[in-house]
């Protein structure tokens, strides 16, 4: 993790420090490097609230991704009961969290979530 001054590449904040995150784990535990590659001419850097709200993107799309295969039949995460249960409270709590900001987020809508919500309550996970 890093910290820079200067404006948040997000919400445009100055004076907070600036955090790039590097390495970590994906809402279902996978490792990624989330550095930019060391080619990346314009690295992208957050202020706490945008990088928080970067992180339930990140979590919001791990969710879809493993749904949308989940929907096609493919091997997903989410067949797992526990692993669907788990992804459909941590979207409800990505609305709590957006909802209740006081500023809209630059990444992620509350439709969009509420939309993939609706979509998870239709479907039966087959254990």
């Amino acid at each position: 993790m890093g910290s820079v001054s200067g404006s948040c590449n997000a919400c445009g904040a100055t004076g907070a420090a600036l955090m790039k995150l590097s390495l970590g784990k994906d809402f279902f535990g996978r490792a990624y490097d989330r550095l930019s590659p060391s080619t990346d001419q314009s690295p992208k850097w957050y202020c706490e609230g945008c990088s928080m709200q970067k992180n339930l993107q990140r979590d919001f799309r791990d969710i879809l991704e493993e749904f949308d295969k989940l929907s096609a039949d493919q091997g997903s995460t989410l067949s797992n009961h526990e692993e669907f249960q788990r992804a459909a409270l941590r979207l409800r709590e990505i609305v709590a969290i957006l909802a209740g900001a006081a500023n809209e987020s630059s990444f992620l809508t509350v439709t969009d979530v509420t939309q993939l919500i609706g979509r998870m309550q239709t479907t039966t996970v087959r254990t």
